[in-house]
């Protein structure tokens, strides 16, 4: 890799959390990168990281200091504020020699249920974190398309993973799962979006890209072959019916599509999952 690819800075916002902190372990080894935490102790002596708390602080003071050539989005929380310092990032971008990755979402297709959705479909949700993601899309539109990339991807899992973690507590302390029998998805882990993402930074790609597996599954069977594959458990599971016929909720790539050592199948995301010791 040239010096000039290791000495250009990302900061990712919420990098002290599950997908932001696996992009910072994927890309740190080949570009100078920062990230933000906002309560977590553990990031105080990394010198990479910054404190930001997105409801009291102001992304301004950051992006000045570190100047960073490509942001990358991976905040979760107050959706006003979110809202502000996404508004705050398109300023930025603009009137900057930078770039913003924003981690976008399924659910910006949530009112849709008959079919996948590809990348250029309209989007349409009917739950408020879909319709933030669209407002945030939207405000990335308005750039020059070279300055930015909307990466949507369904349900994210992995070792780390907040809904990894809740199954592997629910099956120790004998607590029900929720399942939805007719829910119809694609999955990714937080190692393939790192790497997904990390080709997309190398290739300087930009546009809209939906990131997950190349195949659908229904979501209680992708958990009972998780459970599975983490031991012999005998789970509880809570069985949550929203509609009464099979409804998709899968964002699928049709217009840009990744190399193929980077194209995988859900089944494949279940193998990445270790047993429970």
């Amino acid at each position: 890799m040239s010096s000039r690819e290791k000495g250009k800075k990302i900061l990712i916002l919420g990098g002290s959390g599950f997908v932001g902190n696996a992009l910072y372990k994927e890309l740190r080894g080949y570009f100078d990168t920062y990230g933000t935490y906002c309560t977590n102790p553990m990031f105080r002596d990394n010198q990479q990281f910054y404190p930001y708390n997105m409801v009291e602080d102001d992304v301004f003071p950051i992006l000045e200091k570190i100047k960073p050539d490509i942001i990358i989005s991976a905040v979760r929380g107050d959706f006003a504020a979110q809202l502000i310092a996404h508004q705050h990032l398109v300023e930025y971008v603009s009137e900057n020699d930078a770039k913003i990755l924003f981690i976008s979402s399924a659910n910006v297709f949530d009112a849709y249920s008959k079919f996948p959705s590809y990348e250029y479909d309209k989007t349409l949700s009917g739950s408020i974190y879909g319709k933030l993601k669209i407002r945030i899309e939207n405000m990335l539109m308005r750039i020059p398309q070279e300055k930015m990339a909307i990466l949507r991807v369904s349900m994210v899992f992995g070792n780390a993973s907040p809904r990894l973690k809740e199954i592997r507590t629910a099956l120790q302390e004998n607590e029900p799962i929720e399942v939805f029998p007719n829910l119809i998805t694609n999955v990714i882990d937080d190692d393939k979006l790192s790497q997904q993402i990390h080709y997309i930074i190398n290739q300087n790609l930009y546009g809209i890209y939906h990131l997950g597996s190349k195949d659908l599954v229904h979501h209680e069977d992708f958990i009972k072959e998780t459970i599975q594959n983490l031991g012999n458990f005998h789970p509880i599971l809570k069985k949550v019916y929203t509609s009464n016929d099979d409804r998709y909720l899968a964002a699928l790539p049709k217009n840009h599509l990744l190399p193929k050592n980077l194209q995988f199948g859900y089944q494949e995301v279940i193998d990445h999952h270790l047993p429970i010791e």
